[in-house]
């Protein structure tokens, strides 16, 4: 059996809790947690429309709201570890890769102020790093909190839906599940793959240029 066979499997075994679960957790600790900043979070929202739209046990409702919810939460979260404990808490990851995205996200916010909040969303590493940032810039909590908001909805509410509708197109109608198991199974690959190289970066020791 293919590994997309057995995702395929899993998914059609899962009961509906344990996807609601599985989706939350993704998403907040993603979105919330640096160590987590290397999943990719928009092909599981995308699979998880495209999976709600072929499980009649899988409400749609129920399973935005979470994804809002999680989304919400782990910026929040990220937001106000940021803003305790600021340039340290970054300063905890290090590697060539994993600066040169702080480094884009500070500029990012620099350029764009608390609606990089929300545009931050919407590009994988940023979104994870931008919450921590603003708190650390001390960015008003009730701007924070209204930004966030208002992408969360647009980020994990909209991808969501868009694959919840686009199973609904005659030519996607009959291969949702398909798609949905191969979009998650890239997640996996991309997300080992990035995962080991941040965690090489890690561990390869800085080069000292010779003066």
């Amino acid at each position: 059996m293919s590994i997309s066979e057995q995702v395929t499997h899993l998914l059609d075994t899962s009961t509906p809790f344990f996807l609601y679960l599985a989706l939350f957790l993704i998403v907040f600790v993603e979105t919330g947690i640096l160590i987590a900043f290397f999943l990719p979070g928009d092909s599981i929202l995308f699979a998880a429309g495209l999976l709600a739209a072929t499980r009649s046990d899988t409400n749609i409702v129920i399973l935005v709201f979470l994804i809002f919810l999680a989304a919400f939460l782990g910026d929040q979260v990220g937001y106000v570890l940021g803003r305790k404990y600021g340039r340290g808490y970054l300063a905890r990851h290090s590697g060539p890769r994993i600066e040169k995205m702080i480094t884009r996200s500070e500029n990012f916010y620099s350029k764009y102020g608390w609606s990089s909040v929300i545009l931050a969303r919407f590009y994988p590493w940023i979104r994870t790093f931008m919450p921590p940032i603003a708190g650390l810039a001390k960015m008003n909590y009730y701007k924070f909190l209204a930004a966030n908001a208002v992408g969360a909805a647009l980020w994990g509410v909209g991808i969501t839906l868009l694959g919840f509708y686009a199973a609904s197109i005659p030519a996607l109608k009959d291969s949702s599940r398909f798609i949905a198991s191969l979009c998650i199974v890239l997640t996996i690959v991309i997300t080992i793959k990035n995962y080991f190289l941040a965690r090489r970066e890690r561990r390869t020791p800085p080069t000292v240029t010779p003066k």
